[in-house]
């Protein structure tokens, strides 16, 4: 296979009946870490009848951002007559001690909106015990476990949250409410609500550059993180050039 560069975007292409695949990023830089780990970075475009290809766009930041960029990507492919196959959520976040450390990556089994919902003199209610909506995006689990091996990353619940974390108390609080979960970003559900209106498979990737809880911003380490994100790709293009999602 080979990736391409373009304004705004990486591509992978390859021959073969590999799948059409989007990788939604928040920020260039997330875009550009994505790309790098495709192999053959900068090397112009692939050819060939029926070549697979992985899209790396950066749609913006918050999970609004990135449900209205990754929808109208979606449109404009199926438009076309390209529909993607599967949509990938990717970038750097923070995660939860122990089980997600600084540098460390996370695969999503489940995409989850912390904060849709509302608060009651009882606490927090998500969307869903109010009798409508949707919290909880499940990925494929064999695309989950698959990643995840070539990887060498945990698994678990991914957040979406509005507003990011900054204290003890409402990391506390997350988990609570959360315990399976390994990491907080702020794009994976609106990426997945984009994907799920057109019926195409979603999955999630993390890599952590800070603790979920009190900001400390001499304590991340992004450019770790993003190189973590590099790296994961590289290991991911075997698992994405065979990925069908009818299997």
């Amino acid at each position: 296979m080979v990736v391409q560069a373009e304004e705004g975007q990486g591509r992978l292409t390859g021959p073969g009946h590999a799948p059409r695949i989007l990788v939604a990023t928040a920020v260039p830089a997330e875009r550009d870490a994505v790309a790098s780990g495709l192999p053959g970075a900068g090397n112009g475009a692939g050819t060939g009848a029926g070549a697979g290809t992985v899209d790396v766009v950066a749609v913006g930041v918050g999970p609004a951002a990135a449900a209205a960029g990754t929808a109208r990507l979606l449109a404009t492919a199926a438009a076309a007559r390209t529909p993607y196959e599967l949509v990938i959520s990717a970038g750097i976040g923070g995660g939860f001690p122990p089980g997600a450390p600084l540098g460390s990556l996370v695969v999503a089994d489940a995409v989850t909106a912390a904060d849709l919902g509302a608060e009651t003199p009882d606490g927090f209610v998500p969307v869903t015990a109010l009798g409508f909506g949707r919290v909880t995006h499940e990925p494929p689990a064999a695309l989950v476990r698959e990643l995840a091996a070539a990887s060498g990353a945990a698994t678990g619940t991914v957040l979406t949250v509005s507003t990011v974390t900054g204290s003890a108390e409402s990391a506390a609080a997350l988990r609570a409410r959360h315990p399976r979960a390994l990491a907080e970003a702020m794009e994976g559900f609106g990426v997945a609500e984009a994907a799920a209106a057109l019926g195409i498979p979603v999955a999630e990737v993390r890599a952590v550059s800070n603790v979920v809880g009190p900001r400390d911003r001499a304590a991340w380490r992004i450019a770790d993180a993003l190189a973590a994100l590099t790296e994961a790709f590289g290991k991911f293009t075997p698992v994405l050039e065979s990925w069908n999602r009818h299997d």
